[in-house]
């Protein structure tokens, strides 16, 4: 359990000693059924943690152990800064990512916007068509934003409106994947989805190299 704004919230933390990063992974809408151990978010972690960085996901406000009750996303950012915070005491000086998916990459990538400590962002399946992503635009981090071609939540006319808006400063900080015929849960297609991950995680970090689990 860690502490949060609105009380404790209930995390899981794979860790090695001396991980180059250190991430946080934000699972999607808690009204939905959304929890830390949604398969997408597991796929996900399980990923960064096989390339040997520190892995926290943790439950939203309201969900399965943590106190609180859901904020519409407003005070769920307060959440995901409280995840950092943790693993920034546990890890001192390891860059940090942010990661999420759906819901969770929403509110995840803000936050991480907003850190100073976050150095990179991943966002699966962004829900473009109904929230609101354009504080991307200004946001001058380096991003992989991973949609499936038939996202009904994320389409990719509306993702290309969002990046039509970036500056041509941000714009080469920003690597957007569509994996064809994949739904907004990867169904099927889940492999694909990490492989892009890792794609991106390797080329940013060449010395990085996996690891047994």
């Amino acid at each position: 359990m860690i502490e949060g704004p609105a009380g404790r919230l209930e995390a899981l933390v794979w860790a090695r000693e001396k991980p180059p990063l250190a991430a946080v992974v934000c699972h999607p809408h808690p009204l939905f059924g959304g929890t830390m151990h949604n398969k997408v978010v597991y796929h996900a972690a399980k990923m960064l943690h096989h390339y040997g960085l520190a892995v926290l996901r943790f439950n939203f406000r309201g969900v399965g152990l943590s106190e609180g009750t859901h904020d519409n996303g407003r005070g769920e950012t307060g959440d995901v800064h409280a995840a950092l915070n943790y693993i920034s005491k546990e890890f001192p000086g390891v860059p940090l990512l942010v990661a999420g998916f759906s819901f969770g990459a929403a509110v995840g990538l803000r936050s991480g916007c907003e850190d100073s400590r976050v150095t990179e962002l991943i966002g699966l399946g962004f829900p473009v068509n109904d929230l609101d992503a354009r504080y991307l635009r200004a946001c001058s981090k380096p991003k992989l934003l991973v949609q499936g071609s038939e996202d009904r939540f994320g389409s990719q006319e509306n993702w290309e409106r969002v990046l039509a808006g970036i500056s041509d400063g941000n714009r080469s900080l920003v690597r957007t994947v569509f994996i064809p015929g994949a739904d907004h849960f990867f169904t099927g297609r889940l492999e694909e989805m990490t492989h892009a991950l890792s794609d991106w995680l390797v080329e940013r970090h060449p010395a990085l190299h996996p690891v047994e689990i």
